[in-house]
């Protein structure tokens, strides 16, 4: 509608009405000053214009779904297919932002004419450095597979150390946490590669780890990667057969120096608590246990229902975990030098009483250019932290009987009264997590100092000198007690040290040089020693005159003096050689030797070469002009790496000292136990990486795709050796016998969905997918491992199988009368049901088919190694908010809950889950839970598919909420930044699994394992 109908009207009625005096001058004037302040804004929007474009990239290809927006507004619109857009702005004097993923933004006037806008690429995001081992690469010149974990996606994320933070973020990498403050978290990278250490390389500002992640604080991190096949992973030879992570930490940065303090607090809870019986149903559980074992039931348990519900020892065990963690940090950069130090306190109560772990982390970081030339620095980390447990057993907690009171009359802790028939024979779980006190106090140093000198244009010379000191103190204490029967008349004290000092000493020098036609070649040759001494002393006593002098020389009982000390020494050479044609053909090519004092003489030292390409395909003519493909990459390698991590001796013999008696005189002698195994060697570690990288659609897409092939030779296994060798046939040497292969693919996926002023939407999606296989141990007698205690075994090691896989007998089913049972094969005989096998237990599959239920019916009935591994993180921004969803999860993989065999074996006296509600009371009713009967003759307890579960899950793992408030708001004030942050870890988790978490240990074997938590966060960070 014309901006004149509008106006005209108005004007010709204020004339008329002037004339006919229906109004006055003064309403008259009134009318024009409205006239006025209306026409006003209308004649402004009346000079809005409607303005055409088109947005192209570097190579004059149109960019789909460019942003385009009039500055100071939200006014805005994207580009459609053909790269062109239309936008209605106020006027000539407006700016147009044009702004796409990896693109540089540009800011463009306003014109009557067809705007065209080139786009050029954002260098810096190409080019992001990649800390790859002794230097550093462009993350898109990278030959080896790599992944770099995105510190935007962690920053926020409340953990107590990395492996939490990262866990699910890099293809590949299985990472298996613990709810228990302070432990450490267990990381696989491309599957289990050998029977023994497969714990990665982890490298802390080019210094080795030997200590845990919990000695770094996630604040302090800069930069993660993880090193994942052969090619990439030589470098550190010897070292590098598990995969390589290399953490930086934060460095100053040019310009004012800042401030900055990170605050979270949180609180835990225990997830999926196992239900246990009441009074009243353990009582009838107890009264039919006892009678089908045909003993006298408990004359207490006459009348259950009296019982009522009896005593909860899972709620006070329990509790609301809380967490707190406070990290201040200052940086300050200028020109020639740069500072970063920070100071950390966390401080952790866990979920169980008594459970605690505090920690304070000094960081002190430094660089220092003298000039053009010459420059040096320093990486520095003080660690102080302490654990403080009781003695928190979890299994105990729910096997105590809820016909026990916590507490007797007299304010005592409670303890079993009676026969142990009826009474069971489990020690209060409440009064010992409240007495004992189990200590463990930890000084660490990690350090090093280094200097660079640059020369001849090309060439720069650097040296590191580091240190690594670790100091443990344990210590335990127990007193005397007396709870009913149970007893312990003297208290028990328990205190060792332990002192491990490593020194490394690096030497590189690196010839770099960048030619006119874009190609470049990097030179690396190196040296690197380091040598380890670890020293251990302890000892104990018991029976105090006073309880209050708990030191060991008040002691007078039992005492008990033990000691020990190693060292290893590993000294290396090492090259590599990288080369770019162009940016378009790549040449990586390492070398390392290493020796190591943990081998005999003739097999100290290991060769460890390794080799890989890369073709830029989007670089060739015949993609130049691509739609689809902005940046294509074939990578493709191959190497050697090795493991040293066998022990100290193992090519020596070991001696016992032993007393003998001669003629009543005692004569100390060293008996030699281990037979020594001079040949011993590395194992060595081949393998086979080929990858696509790819950036697609406007880099709105970007694709990693890796297949590998591992195969571990030399592995390291137990020698059969005869008694009559004069040797130990229990502690014996290891010899180079064993392979494993792992093979396996992983994919990678990053998508810009909307990528607007005000919103943004991206989506990450990791998938990796591993099978392994051992293909040949010492003989043909397999390997035992996964213990269960009592001497029982569940795992083998054995060739075609997956390693550690479970083994054990097939359940099928209950007998349900006797004839069923007369009919079977003989797996207990006899006709009394309170000794031999009776309507009520398992039937076991005769695999064999001699009509003998043995061992020779067991079989593989459970895989802990997961096939599939993968998770999916969708980032959100709206405005100053910020929301990211992660999902993340394992799929493929078995569980051996051995937990079920206390909690559901109806044997002993010791509470049940309720899962045994449900258990076999006559004929029909059920197929899966056998009958209660005391001592189990059956043996329906045995390892058996009964306690196999999958432990198939995905779990909500991580949901966080930011609101950042913009800086102009913090004009004048103290703060120039300021985030708020809300977030919640393991939310909930999709699985059948039974127990508290389905995640396990890697031998997939769930026995009393601490259970991880679900944590409520709320944090802010502040910058001044």
């Amino acid at each position: 509608m014309s901006l004149m109908v509008l106006v005209v009207p108005i004007i010709k009625l204020i004339l008329d009405m002037n004339k006919k005096k229906l109004i006055s001058n003064q309403l008259k004037k009134c009318c024009y000053i409205f006239i006025f302040l209306f026409l006003t804004p209308l004649l402004m929007v009346s000079q809005e214009i409607k303005l055409a474009g088109k947005v192209l990239d570097e190579l004059n290809v149109p960019l789909i779904g460019a942003t385009v927006l009039e500055l100071g507004s939200s006014n805005g619109t994207t580009t459609n297919f053909d790269g062109e857009f239309e936008i209605t702005v106020a006027s000539l004097k407006s700016k147009l932002e044009i702004s796409y993923v990896g693109y540089i933004s540009q800011t463009v006037n306003a014109t009557k004419s067809a705007i065209t806008v080139q786009m050029q690429p954002d260098i810096a995001a190409l080019n992001e450095i990649v800390i790859i081992g002794y230097g550093a690469s462009k993350q898109r010149d990278l030959t080896g597979s790599v992944s770099s974990v995105s510190l935007d996606d962690i920053g926020d994320q409340p953990s107590s150390n990395i492996g939490d933070a990262i866990q699910g973020r890099a293809a590949g990498v299985t990472v298996i946490t613990s709810g228990q403050p302070g432990n450490n978290p267990t990381f696989r990278i491309r599957g289990t590669g050998t029977i023994g250490n497969n714990d990665p390389l982890i490298v802390v500002d080019g210094m080795p780890l030997n200590g845990g992640l919990n000695q770094v604080n996630m604040n302090d991190v800069a930069s993660i990667q993880v090193l994942k096949d052969a090619s990439a992973t030589a470098i550190y030879g010897a070292r590098g057969s598990n995969g390589v992570i290399i953490i930086s930490t934060k460095r100053g940065k040019k310009g004012k120096g800042t401030i900055d303090i990170d605050i979270f607090t949180s609180f835990q809870q225990a997830t999926n608590v196992i239900d246990v019986l009441n009074a009243e149903q353990f009582a009838s559980l107890s009264n039919e246990m006892l009678v089908n074992g045909g003993f006298t039931p408990n004359p207490n348990f006459s009348n259950p229902s009296t019982l009522g519900a009896g005593t909860d020892w899972l709620d006070p065990f329990f509790t609301t975990g809380r967490q707190s963690n406070v990290t201040l940090s200052y940086a300050q950069g200028s020109d020639k030098s740069n500072l970063f130090t920070s100071l950390n306190v966390f401080d952790q109560d866990g979920i169980i009483i008594n459970s605690e772990y505090t920690r304070y982390i000094l960081q002190f970081n430094s660089d220092t250019e003298i000039n053009d030339h010459v420059k040096f620095g320093n990486s520095l980390k003080l660690n102080y932290d302490l654990k403080k447990n009781g003695d928190n057993n979890i299994q105990n907690a729910i096997l105590s009987l809820p016909t026990q009171p916590l507490f007797r009359e007299n304010g005592n802790y409670s303890g079993p009264i009676g026969q142990p028939i009826y009474s069971g024979d489990i020690e209060n779980p409440i009064g010992k997590s409240n007495i004992v006190e189990n200590t463990i106090k930890g000084y660490n140093l990690q350090g090093n100092v280094y200097g660079e000198l640059g020369f001849l244009k090309y060439f720069k010379f650097k040296t590191l000198l580091g240190i690594e000191a670790n100091f443990f103190d344990t210590r335990t204490w127990a007193p005397s007690y007396s709870w009913d029967s149970d007893v312990a008349p003297n208290a028990y004290l328990s205190e060792s040290a332990n002192k491990s000092l490593t020194l490394v000493w690096d030497n590189t020098l690196t010839f770099n040089k960048e030619f006119d036609n874009g190609s470049s070649i990097t030179a690396l040759l190196g040296t690197s020693a380091q040598e380890n001494q670890f020293k251990f002393i302890s000892g104990s006593v018991q029976g105090f005159p006073s309880e209050s002098t708990q030191t060991l020389n008040n002691g007078l009982l039992q005492p008990t003096i033990n000691g020990s000390g190693s060292e290893w020494s590993i000294f290396s050479f090492f090259a590599r050689g990288q080369f770019d044609y162009k940016n378009k053909y790549y040449l990586t090519a390492t070398v390392r030797r290493d020796g190591s004092s943990r081998f005999g003489n003739g097999n100290k030292y290991g060769t460890f070469p390794s080799a890989s390409a890369a073709w830029r395909i989007s670089e060739e003519d015949f993609l130049q002009q691509s739609k689809t493909f902005n940046d294509l990459k074939l990578r493709v390698g191959y190497g050697i790496t090795g493991n040293q991590n066998i022990g100290n001796y193992s090519f020596a013999s070991a001696y016992n000292t032993n007393l003998y008696n001669f003629n009543g005189v005692f004569v100390t002698a060293a008996v030699p136990t281990v037979l020594p195994n001079s040949n011993v060697k590395w194992e060595s570690q081949k393998q086979f990486n080929i990858g696509v990288d790819a950036t697609l659609f406007n880099n709105l897409m970007e694709v990693t795709v890796d297949g590998y092939v591992k195969n571990t030779e030399d592995m390291l296994v137990p020698q059969t050796v005869p008694a009559t060798s004069g040797y130990s046939d229990i502690y014996v040497p290891f010899i180079n016998a064993g392979k494993i292969r792992n093979t396996g693919i992983e994919f990678v996926l990053t998508t810009h969905n909307i990528n607007k002023d005000k919103f943004k939407w991206s989506t990450d999606a990791v998938f990796a997918y591993n099978k392994n296989e051992v293909i040949d141990i010492n003989s043909d007698t397999p390997l035992t491992t996964g213990s269960l205690g009592l001497n029982y075994t569940l795992g083998r090691i054995q060739p075609g199988q997956p390693i550690n896989v479970f083994y054990g007998f097939v359940q099928d089913g209950i007998f349900q009368t006797q004839e069923e049972v007369n009919t079977h094969a003989v797996q207990v005989p006899g006709n009394n049901p309170a000794t031999s096998t009776s309507p009520g237990d398992i039937r076991f599959k005769d695999l064999n088919s001699d009509g003998v239920i043995n061992d020779d019916d067991r079989t593989f009935i459970g895989n802990p190694n997961p096939k599939i591994s993968y998770s999916l993180n969708n980032t959100f921004t709206v405005g100053d908010f910020d929301l990211s969803i992660f999902f993340q999860g394992v799929y493929g993989n078995d569980i051996f809950n051995a937990n079920r065999l206390y909690t559901e074996n109806m044997s002993v006296t010791t509470n049940q889950s309720t899962a045994v509600i449900d258990r076999w009371r006559g004929a029909g009713t059920s197929n899966s839970m056998p009958r209660a009967v005391f001592g189990d003759p059956n043996n329906n307890n045995r390892q058996s598919t009964r306690y196999i579960e999958d432990g198939s899950y995905l779990r909500l793992k991580n949901v966080n909420l930011s609101y950042t408030l913009s800086a102009e708001k913090f004009k004048n004030i103290l703060f120039n930044s300021v985030k708020i942050y809300v977030s919640g870890q393991n939310l909930f988790t999709i699985s059948d699994y039974s127990g508290f978490d389905p995640e396990v240990g890697p031998n997939g074997i769930d026995n009393n394992i601490y259970p991880i938590t679900r944590t409520f966060t709320l944090g802010a960070t502040l910058g001044f």
